[in-house]
């Protein structure tokens, strides 16, 4: 699905809307309650961290919102995917961008291919984070209902426990990168995410590719 930017021109600079108030707000659905699905969980999976659940009101229940909440949060990012799938896939410029990523991270960007809406860092994020959560989702249904499970299959519980776990933690480390470009690397991202909007010159600057689209008017998708 593809979503139509429209470019706002005023007497100092152009604002361009990047993201629409249903994107914002399900981003922030999903930044919610992958918080407390995190939180809660890391109180589950190390007492060091049991503070956690204390925090949200105590063990029964953070083990009965625990689950509920992660169902939300793997709702939230099907609307997103719903709404970015074809921003989201990679072009032969992304595969050019992986290929010369050592120029990014030395922060020599004019050697870089142009980037569409998301550059690769951020698809290979997203892909990253949805395929982990169908991994949570399936993994999680499997110890929110282990009785479902005949005997002779118990031996496959202590594995869907890692499987969980391990998915939950690659979810937390890509969380980290995603927070740290946001607020630090790419200033104006929090911004944008929050009332929607990004000025011409950041568009150019970020996303020359989707702003090329924005200056003639197309559907961005």
């Amino acid at each position: 699905m593809g979503t139509r930017a429209v470019l706002h021109r005023g007497p100092k600079t152009d604002q361009i809307e990047r993201y629409t108030p249903a994107e914002r707000i399900a981003h922030w659905l999903t930044a919610g309650t992958y918080v407390y699905a995190m939180a809660t969980g890391l109180g589950f999976f190390t007492p060091y961290m049991y503070w956690l659940v204390e925090i949200v009101g105590g063990g029964p229940t953070a083990r009965f919102w625990h689950p509920i909440i992660g169902l939300g949060y793997v709702f939230t990012n099907v609307y997103l995917h719903h709404q970015w799938k074809s921003d989201l896939k990679l072009i032969p410029e992304d595969r050019v961008w992986l290929d010369k990523v050592k120029y990014y991270i030395t922060n020599e960007d004019d050697l870089l291919p142009e980037q569409d809406r998301f550059d690769a860092g951020q698809k290979l994020f997203y892909w990253g984070m949805l395929y982990c959560a169908v991994i949570l989702l399936v993994t999680g249904v499997v110890m929110w209902f282990p009785e479902s499970i005949g005997r002779s299959w118990h031996w496959v519980l202590p594995l869907v426990v890692i499987i969980h776990s391990a998915a939950a933690l690659i979810t937390i480390g890509g969380l980290i990168i995603h927070v740290y470009m946001g607020v630090f690397m790419v200033p104006g991202s929090v911004k944008a995410m929050t009332i929607g909007y990004v000025s011409r010159g950041w568009a150019i600057l970020h996303a020359p590719l989707w702003y090329k689209k924005v200056a003639n008017g197309r559907t961005v998708k």
